[in-house]
């Protein structure tokens, strides 16, 4: 890193004491990638069988944020962020999710250090909906914000033995109606089947992929989240859907006691110290895994976005 790369890292974000990985974008892709189905049953390296169809997520790209009217918007660092998007459809909330209303981007990455207890991601990020139609009611009959259901930040880890998924996502809006809340991943006391929306023969298990799994219901729940306490938070969503402001989150665990420890978003920090992370047995041949992971949902038939500016990852 350069001189201006050391500055903005501890300007601002608050890394741990051990920096994995920070992501520029203008740099490139540095290591993310679209979060992919799995291509391994036969003949043809088809995916296993399963009620939530994947290879209809949009695939990740860099992006300079170019919107109708004011052009090319830029990234908060430079001219490129690593850009989500959907395809512009949804299913009702207490459905499972529609084939292409979600976006993933995922970075495979593994521990290095022998004796470590805290891991931490913090970003800088946008959203926004897809400025397509005016097909609303009331003074912004334009404004798309009740299009993009939710999104989120976190990890899919393997290490002693068990593999957990921990995370937090921002749950803008159910069915049309805003919510505007933090949620964390957390696995209901479900069965296997149950957590397949209530199919046979899927091959997930309870808290494996809560972005996907996980039944939901009318009013905002969801087997695979709790409502962060006193997590209700208004973010920045401007005056149109071409106007984004960059924002920060950060969310950190402890891996020792498999416990969250703390969330911020902006200037506001959530205290999530001795909440349990939900863990099953370890798969095989992913032994160390440490995979940071963005994600984002639309809540109606209109491509939304989540821009990342920048990404640090540390532990310690």
């Amino acid at each position: 890193m350069d001189d201006v790369d050391v500055l903005m890292l501890h300007s601002r974000f608050s890394p741990l004491k051990r920096i994995l990985s920070y992501d520029v974008f203008d740099r490139g892709f540095c290591g993310w990638m679209t979060l992919m189905p799995n291509f391994t049953e036969g003949p043809d390296f088809d995916t296993p069988p399963s009620i939530v169809n994947k290879d209809q997520w949009p695939p990740v790209m860099l992006s300079s944020a170019t919107y109708r009217f004011p052009g090319t918007h830029g990234s908060m660092s430079g001219t490129y962020s690593l850009k989500l998007s959907t395809r512009p459809v949804a299913a009702p909330y207490s459905c499972p999710p529609a084939p292409g209303s979600m976006g993933h981007a995922i970075k495979r990455m593994s521990f290095w250090l022998p004796e470590r207890q805290y891991l931490q991601i913090e970003a800088w990020f946008a959203y926004t909906a897809e400025m397509d139609v005016v097909d609303g009611k009331g003074p912004q009959p334009g404004l798309h914000e009740t299009s993009v259901r939710a999104f989120g930040a976190g990890f899919d880890v393997q290490e002693r033995g068990n593999r957990y998924f921990t995370g937090i996502r921002y749950l803008n809006s159910v069915d049309g109606k805003l919510l505007r809340k933090w949620q964390y991943v957390s696995a209901a006391e479900v069965s296997d089947r149950e957590w397949a929306f209530g199919t046979d023969g899927d091959w997930c298990r309870r808290g494996v992929d809560p972005w996907w799994f996980g039944r939901r219901y009318p009013d905002g729940r969801h087997d695979g989240y709790k409502d962060v306490p006193g997590g209700t938070q208004n973010l920045c969503y401007n005056e149109t859907d071409d106007k984004i402001n960059w924002q920060y989150m950060r969310m950190k665990i402890d891996t020792l006691n498999r416990e969250y420890v703390e969330m911020q978003c902006q200037d506001k920090v959530f205290d999530m110290r001795g909440i349990p992370i939900t863990y099953v047995d370890a798969y095989g041949r992913i032994d160390g895994l440490i995979n940071p992971v963005f994600w984002v949902e639309s809540d109606a038939d209109r491509r939304v976005f989540l821009y990342v500016d920048s990404v640090v990852v540390s532990q310690e």
